[in-house]
């Protein structure tokens, strides 16, 4: 099975190229210039606004599978640089979806979503099913209601064969500290060491997310391009929400370091939903696929991770 990955070179890519090489399939993958990447599959340079050399790299691969990270998936960034963010999340996926419309045998593929897209969920909307009505609150969360829109519509008026997955908080060894838990694990390291204080600051404690390993995420990925029905989406996720406070206590109880734990105004959103858990329902049935990491487990890896970086 011939695939390729377009912006393998992001957290949730790398996990993707190793898990795809592990069921034995032929992986080429896609970077931009100034990224490297130690890994023995083949790369190409690709920049995805940049029409005529997508055509030119598929019609040379012929994949059969291909899957869509590439992305600008910073909502802070988008709120800064909005324009670059519409070019990238929607124009991109335009421009991929029409060099794949010009092949003779186009592959099967899958767009990735956020489950940023339904913003401000109502309590009665819980646990969010994939019909639930879509409310972004950002403009990373808009792009990407829009380049899932695009997809479902290349599929109907085109007969592409386009999956949609609409991920929610995965999370990993290897994730930037940008995010929520792979923060508090980097925090606790350098406290570890000796490199600050015995005290963490952290942000909105009581908010519950769903949260899942990307480890599992990449499989589901795998599955659902092999599996899902064109034209629909499907959530990703644990289908349970926690506490971030019960995350960090998860975490806290993993080092022998005193920790104290302080919250930082700076850190907190001018509006958080206070729950957002999905409805994995639609995944499981088309697929089988269900989390098999613990979090507990996850953040072990993820403590193991920034040890190795920093100690």
């Amino acid at each position: 099975m011939k695939v390729l990955v377009i912006g393998a070179a992001g957290f949730v890519g790398k996990h993707l190229v190793a898990h795809l090489k592990s069921l034995g399939w032929e992986v080429s993958a896609t970077r931009l210039p100034k990224e490297e990447i130690k890994d023995d599959i083949p790369y190409y340079e690709l920049d995805i606004l940049n029409q005529d050399s997508i055509s030119v790299l598929l019609e040379n691969l012929q994949p059969d599978y291909l899957f869509h990270l590439a992305a600008q998936s910073s909502v802070a960034l988008s709120w800064r640089n909005p324009t670059l963010t519409v070019d990238i999340n929607i124009k991109g996926t335009v421009h991929l979806l029409e060099a794949i419309r010009g092949m003779q045998h186009p592959p099967r593929v899958l767009l990735i979503g956020s489950g940023e897209e339904y913003g401000y969920v109502l309590p009665e909307e819980l646990p969010i099913r994939e019909d639930t009505l879509l409310r972004p609150g950002n403009i990373y969360a808009c792009t990407k209601v829009a380049q899932n829109l695009i997809g479902q519509t290349y599929a109907r008026a085109y007969k592409l064969d386009v999956i949609i997955a609409r991920s929610f908080n995965h999370t990993g060894p290897g994730q930037l500290d940008t995010f929520a838990i792979s923060n508090f694990c980097k925090q606790i390291v350098e406290i570890e060491a000796g490199l600050y204080p015995p005290v963490m600051r952290v942000g909105n404690l009581s908010a519950r997310r769903d949260f899942v390993d990307v480890r599992d995420v990449v499989r589901a990925y795998s599955l659902l391009v092999q599996k899902g029905r064109s034209g629909e989406v499907y959530n990703v996720g644990s289908g349970k929400a926690i506490a971030m406070r019960e995350i960090l206590d998860l975490a806290l109880s993993l080092t022998e370091a005193h920790i104290a734990v302080e919250q930082d105004p700076s850190l907190i959103r001018a509006f958080d939903t206070p729950v957002i858990e999905a409805d994995i329902s639609r995944l499981t049935l088309k697929t089988g696929w269900k989390p098999e990491i613990l979090l507990r487990n996850t953040i072990v890896d993820m403590l193991d991770d920034w040890r190795a970086k920093i100690v």
